[in-house]
């Protein structure tokens, strides 16, 4: 009789083990770079049930039971979790039960010359728990002073934190050329201005800077500034042609029918073009086009500019 019983128990043994083995591996269409939150008071079937519909993993019994053993009665801890790679059920446990959350700081390049909507758009792709809304809300008086730049962020980073940190940036940079800009007698909030045109009108420094010295000295004549970046941000698109009623439309952002600057930079300026606004090159013209190569044009007076247009833009 004893024999039959050891028999039987080694038989349990076994299938309890193979079954474990079963369930302890990685579903196979397990979801790499998976993010997750598990909120505090969560119960534990919850959050093993919301693994197992999310294939993180096979059984959520398991996943309740391996969590139960290695943690106790504390279970799963609650926070942000990163799972880069497939991994088996226990593993998963053992994760949930010491807090290991593993996240890892995601990069994410800004390019200059966007505005606050292509900012928010770039970091929502790149960082799941990102709310592209309530950055543009926080934002929403800081175009121009968000810097453009090269940064490194964990995953559940929050809008206000990124906003603080593009601000900082900012403000250090700023502090660089510091000096040049009270040389330049401007305020701060002019030429931050003038370098969000700058950069959507040229795309070297040196166009810049004469382009920088052609709209100044419009302004110091009280002539508008005419420039086509100024429409396209009303509009929200830098890519379509502009049509004569586009030049009419009303708004503060409108450089053909106001003269002065616009109410607020149309984009975030990187520090070689807010160079460019406060050592702008001295010349005869007063006007500019680019042609269908990129290759700049300019002219002293207006009808030397209508011919620039028919010869290079027809």
């Amino acid at each position: 009789m004893r024999r039959y019983f050891l028999i039987f128990i080694s038989i349990a043994l076994f299938l309890f083990a193979f079954v474990q083995a079963l369930y302890n591996r990685s579903p196979l269409d397990f979801p790499r770079e998976t993010f997750l939150t598990i909120e505090k008071g969560t119960p534990l079937q919850a959050i093993a049930s919301d693994f197992e519909k999310r294939h993180l993993v096979r059984s959520a019994f398991w996943l309740k039971a391996f969590v139960t053993l290695r943690g106790g009665s504390a279970g799963a801890i609650a926070g942000d979790y990163f799972f880069k790679e497939r991994a088996s059920a226990l593993r998963i446990a053992e994760r949930l039960v010491s807090g290991e959350y593993g996240l890892e700081e995601t990069r994410v390049a800004i390019p200059e010359g966007l505005t606050n909507k292509e900012m928010a758009a770039i970091f929502a792709r790149a960082l799941p728990k990102f709310s592209a809304r309530e950055f543009l809300t926080l934002a929403a008086q800081k175009e121009g002073y968000l810097f453009p730049d090269t940064y490194h962020f964990l995953p559940n980073v929050s809008a206000e934190t990124v906003i603080a940190v593009l601000e900082r940036n900012f403000n250090k940079k700023i502090s660089e050329i510091e000096s040049l800009v009270q040389m330049f007698k401007k305020p701060l909030k002019d030429v931050v201005i003038m370098a969000s045109i700058l950069e959507a009108e040229g795309r070297i420094m040196e166009t810049r800077r004469i382009i920088s010295g052609i709209l100044w000295k419009r302004l110091s004549i009280g002539m508008p500034l005419q420039v086509d970046v100024t429409i396209h941000y009303i509009k929200n698109d830098k890519n379509t042609a502009l049509s004569l009623d586009d030049l009419k439309i009303d708004s503060p952002y409108n450089t053909y029918i106001h003269k002065g600057l616009p109410p607020t930079p149309i984009n975030n300026p990187g520090l070689e073009t807010i160079l460019a606004a406060v050592t702008p090159i001295k010349s005869k013209y007063l006007y500019f086009l680019v042609d269908k190569n990129g290759i700049m044009h300019y002219a002293i007076t207006h009808d030397e500019h209508v011919v620039n247009k028919e010869k290079y833009l027809q």
